[in-house]
């Protein structure tokens, strides 16, 4: 599976490393486009649940990285509500 591991930029400016099972996150989110925090966590989340699916198909279980990739989503949208999130770039 070809991961992807791609940076976000929160409402403080703190950047964060992020990690995909997939490319499909390039799919969800754009690099350089502003997102509502809400917005953001929902496309990447879905995003990720699709590549830990893939990995599951693949492997026969789902990515633990991906999982935990989606609680910390969860954890900044609660932090951040109500402010905008941008991906920087991916790698």
């Amino acid at each position: 599976m070809p991961e992807v591991h791609f940076t976000v930029r929160w409402p403080d400016g703190l950047t964060e490393e992020c990690y995909s099972p997939s490319t499909i996150i390039g799919e969800r989110v754009e690099a350089g486009v502003p997102y509502p925090v809400a917005d953001f966590v929902a496309r990447a989340s879905e995003a990720l649940r699709i590549g830990s699916d893939r990995v599951h198909d693949r492997y026969g279980f789902h990515c633990g990285h991906a999982a935990l990739q989606i609680a910390t989503f969860a954890e900044r949208e609660r932090e951040y509500a109500g402010g905008v999130v941008v991906v920087e770039g991916f790698r």
